[in-house]
């Protein structure tokens, strides 16, 4: 926990409730310790969707597809997302959730590793939402900044580590401290790039935005 948590209950109390199949969706997520969004993260995802009104969206780690779902909702009419998984299990139930919601023409989704599969990507996204492997988010860099064009945005979720990231690598875990110095990689360069202007967010388990301006 990053933020004190009686004031992130509070922020959960004044949200608005969701459709309730999407509720469902999310509740069995958490009950099954499943990787998704919290839910002050959720917040800023739609308030960030409906700035923004991106038409293309990419997110890297779909897990059970409920940020997919959840995003779909606040785009255009003719909003589309790509969204990237490799884990089989999943891939399953996203591929049910997203039948589930009829939205098998709009949410496509990749299965495999993200790296191999954002070489192959050619189109230009106004929307990137990283949502994957914390240790990864480096490797993506080079080929997300290829698919944002000049305005977009790129949204990285999990970026604090629940607090471990201001720590020495000598606290970390020595199995965590891979991760842990690639994060701060990761945030010093989408920091410290001339293409990009980025703010860190200390909510949900950390978040960067960043539009690229060059």
């Amino acid at each position: 926990m990053i933020v004190d948590e009686r004031i992130v209950a509070y922020i959960h109390s004044l949200a608005q409730d969701d459709c309730e199949p999407l509720m469902k969706i999310e509740q069995d997520a958490r009950e099954n310790h499943v990787p998704i969004v919290k839910k002050e993260t959720k917040e800023l995802l739609k308030v960030l969707v409906l700035m923004k009104r991106p038409k293309n969206i990419l997110e890297v780690g779909t897990a059970v597809g409920f940020s997919s779902l959840y995003m779909n909702q606040y785009q255009p009419e003719d909003g589309r997302i790509t969204t990237i998984e490799r884990n089989a299990g999943r891939i399953a139930k996203a591929k049910e959730n997203i039948k589930k919601f009829e939205k098998e023409g709009v949410i496509e989704l990749l299965e495999g590793e993200a790296m191999e599969i954002l070489k192959e990507l050619q189109e230009q996204y106004d929307m990137i939402f990283v949502d994957a492997s914390k240790g990864q988010y480096i490797h993506f860099l080079d080929e997300i900044l290829r698919l944002l064009p000049i305005g977009g945005i790129l949204i990285s979720d999990n970026v604090l580590q629940e607090g471990d990231i201001v720590k020495s690598r000598y606290a970390i875990e020595r199995r965590n401290r891979t991760i842990h110095k690639r994060m701060r990689e990761y945030l010093y360069q989408i920091t410290h790039m001339e293409q990009l202007e980025t703010v860190v967010l200390p909510i949900g388990d950390g978040v960067t935005i960043s539009t690229r301006v060059k």
